[in-house]
């Protein structure tokens, strides 16, 4: 080995200092990027055939240049995929000739001979300066990706940096830039270069070496957020905002909820002559705020939600979470509101599917249903008018009802004996197995994969409905948008909560995968 080659260069030390400071970057960073560039200027030298290794002393700035030897097996040379590969002469030794340079060197040992300084020309100069500035770009936007993915879904300030076709690019306080998709955006709201805005941070992305940071306006959580850090209650805990419907910047529905019975959670969140909400309503370009109380109570709630309406009388049907509200004629179109936004709100803020209707309705309704369950009595068991009354009067509302429920609760119904009972039970299983065999065939004919075909989230006649429609296996199913769902199987079928349901469940085997 010769003596030290390189002489010391102290303005490495003070130029990864420098930029270290002002880039605020560990100025380690700084350090290893100028080893890349180093490297790659020795290699253009010695050769991209050799494996050259730089450093640069931290103390002093002298760089050091080795062209490095591995040493490998004498047989076998694996990689860290215990893959194996080629002998090359430039970068590797074998084991038994490297023992004879020195006995104590083992298979993973380096053998480093020390090459003489490149001269950085103009060329290379331009060479190490581009490699430097890319790997300092690289951990800044790392820098800013460990920064802000730990605040996703919290709220930033910032101040408009540029619009584009209605996306809006966001200064984060100086230190990054975040983007709001125009879908993000609240409608109608008139931002410019220098407005000062909140926004919610969505998702932090990270490709390659670049980061991006999503925001939005728009996002029910973003409207969460504002009463968390407006209201003193809700940021505390005191008061727990439980859930929040929008349509943006035109209105929105909040249900709060306090554990302490002696605190009014309404009125801490609206405020004396409503100054609290007030401050979220000019955020949120004057997006009128319904803030109503929470209940496990699902009528009550309700009730509530589709405020300022009056409603007479909630029906509820726990099993297919749907609420049909009675109001009086003079009501219907408040409860409905504008295009329907009143009971959508009131929907998406429940996690119900809500039906408004008059008293009227909702009578032509429980007629129309209880003739189309008596009918549907009649053709599949084979009985006439009185006994399917009676069954209908009894609350069965399904075939499978009849076929599995208790023996006893057949024979208690008026009229009925055992005989009756029992013969009722074994047309109602007869039937369903005829069904299931129609169902089986038709799915073979059509080509529905099994997993489709056994899918519990959907019945036989929707399953042959998306087969017919192309529809075959459960990828498919899980490759719809909800919308498309809910064209193929008919809005009066599924609503778009259900859809959505439904192919959430048909995707989970590709999580379970993973």
């Amino acid at each position: 080995m010769t003596s030290k080659l390189s002489l010391p260069r102290p303005e490495l030390v003070a130029i990864a200092t420098s930029v270290s400071s002002e880039k605020n970057i560990d100025a380690e960073i700084v350090f290893k990027a100028l080893e890349a560039a180093v490297e790659k200027v020795a290699k253009n030298k010695y050769g991209y055939d050799y494996d050259i290794v730089a450093s640069i002393n931290r103390r002093d700035g002298t760089i050091t240049i080795l062209k490095r030897i591995t040493v490998v097996p004498d047989d076998k040379i694996l990689d860290d995929m215990n893959e194996e590969v080629e002998f090359n002469s430039n970068t590797m030794m074998r084991l038994s000739d490297a023992k004879k340079i020195d006995n104590e060197l083992e298979v993973g040992s380096f053998i480093d001979e020390e090459l003489l300084p490149v001269d950085f020309g103009r060329a290379n100069f331009q060479s190490v300066r581009q490699i430097v500035l890319q790997k300092i770009k690289s951990a800044e936007k790392e820098k800013e990706y460990n920064e802000f993915a730990d605040k996703v879904s919290t709220i930033i300030n910032g101040v408009v940096k540029r619009v584009e076709y209605g996306s809006i690019y966001v200064d984060i306080n100086g230190k990054a830039e975040g983007f709001i998709r125009r879908n993000e955006t609240i409608p109608r709201e008139n931002l410019h270069v220098g407005d000062r805005i909140r926004a919610l941070i969505l998702e932090v992305k990270r490709d390659n070496n670049s980061s991006q940071i999503l925001l939005t306006r728009s996002h029910p959580l973003f409207l969460a957020k504002l009463f968390e850090a407006e209201i003193p209650e809700v940021y505390e805990g005191t008061i727990e905002v439980k859930s929040v419907a929008r349509d943006p910047g035109s209105r929105a529905k909040v249900a709060v909820f306090a554990d302490d019975s002696s605190i009014d959670a309404v009125g801490a969140c609206v405020g004396m002559k409503g100054s609290r909400i007030q401050n979220i309503v000019n955020e949120l370009a004057g997006e009128k705020i319904d803030v109503i109380e929470w209940t496990t109570n699902i009528a009550a709630l309700a009730i509530d939600a589709l405020s300022p309406a009056k409603v007479s009388k909630v029906i509820i049907d726990e099993e297919a979470k749907k609420i049909d509200a009675i109001v009086e004629d003079d009501q219907l179109s408040l409860a409905i509101g504008r295009h329907g936004q009143n009971v959508r709100l009131a929907s998406q803020l429940l996690g119900w599917g809500i039906d408004v209707m008059s008293e009227d309705q909702s009578s032509e309704k429980r007629q129309k249903d209880v003739k189309e369950r008596i009918e549907k009595f009649i053709n599949a068991l084979d009985i006439d008018d009185v006994i399917a009354h009676l069954l209908v009067a009894e609350g069965f509302t399904s075939i499978d009802e009849i076929a599995l429920v208790n023996i006893n609760e057949l024979k208690s119904i008026e009229g009925f004996d055992e005989d009756l009972a029992t013969e009722l039970q074994n047309r109602a299983k007869e039937f369903l197995e005829k069904e299931k065999a129609t169902f089986n065939k038709e799915s073979k004919k059509i080509g529905i994969d099994e997993n489709l075909a056994q899918f519990d989230s959907l019945t036989s006649d929707m399953i042959l409905t998306l087969g017919n429609n192309g529809i075959k296996t459960l990828d498919d199913l899980a490759d719809l948008a909800t919308y498309e769902l809910v064209e193929i199987l008919g809005e009066e079928t599924i609503s778009e909560k259900d859809a959505e349901k439904i192919i959430m469940s048909a995707r989970s085997h590709w999580f379970e995968k993973e």
